[in-house]
């Protein structure tokens, strides 16, 4: 199993990345900390996973109060005898589909202020812990979109903030054992829902035959000509997380249009 004996928490475990990639690692032997906000979504992951014999507990942590960010992790290393993986998944309230000039300060900074926030405050915590024990992986997620991505809103700022972090904490906590690796994908189709487009993109009033539409279009848009799975995503983190993943670091793994490292 590719994380036996790892402890791992995973913040915004609720939702459907977080809960995917709590059942992967699992499944791959790691003890997992789930994180979020709401408890109820937290209990359900953490079923599943004891249903399927693995291990799971659940604290609810608002990943913006650092306070509370540090004590948890402190619990976990007492409880687990180590934070071996920390994985940040928390949303950051980004608003696309409005072009930038006619965007508010507000509506551009919240995912910026938000994921920039949360990565630092769970990332420096574990990695606390990590530099101590001379091992240890930190793992971020954002869709890609720092490159020049037209009509993304928020998201391309917040997705910069975040790559340019995990490159300088990489560069630094490396020394001391410590990997942090970035993963890039966007447009899951299992997670897609015409309420969730119309929540972060107000302009996109789809209807059924739209929705499939679009859904098609971004198969087109990849390299291999599909669109990634859940499951793909998931893995991907559990590989970048488990010690086959040797020395990566400091970079980024593209699960969005085939994978390559940038």
């Amino acid at each position: 199993m590719l994380l036996e004996n790892k402890t791992a928490i995973i913040y915004g475990a609720g939702g459907s990345i977080g809960a995917a990639t709590a059942t992967t690692f699992a499944r791959e032997g790691a003890r997992v900390f789930l994180a979020g906000r709401t408890r109820d979504s937290l209990e359900r992951v953490a079923k599943e996973i004891s249903a399927a014999g693995g291990q799971a507990d659940v604290a609810v942590v608002d990943a913006l109060d650092e306070g509370a960010v540090d004590e948890h992790v402190r619990a976990v290393v007492a409880r687990a005898g180590s934070v071996d993986v920390s994985f940040n998944l928390v949303p950051g309230g980004d608003v696309q589909g409005i072009p930038l000039v006619d965007m508010t300060t507000a509506d551009l900074l919240r995912a910026v202020n938000t994921r920039l926030t949360t990565n630092f405050v769970t990332a420096r915590a574990a990695a606390r812990h990590m530099v101590t024990q001379g091992s240890g992986t930190i793992l971020a997620l954002n869709s890609g979109s720092s490159h020049g991505s037209p009509m993304m809103g928020s998201t391309g700022p917040a997705d910069a903030a975040t790559d340019t972090f995990v490159r300088n904490l990489a560069a630094e906590i490396g020394p001391q054992g410590v990997r942090v690796v970035g993963i890039w994908t966007a447009g899951l189709p299992e997670t897609f829902s015409r309420e969730k487009l119309n929540a972060v993109n107000p302009g996109m009033q789809l209807d059924e035959e739209a929705f499939a539409g679009l859904l098609a279009q971004l198969h087109q848009m990849r390299m291999t000509r599909r669109s990634p799975r859940l499951a793909e995503v998931a893995g991907t983190a559990a590989f970048l997380a488990s010690d086959l993943a040797g020395a990566i670091t400091g970079t980024f793994v593209n699960v969005t249009s085939g994978m390559f490292m940038s």
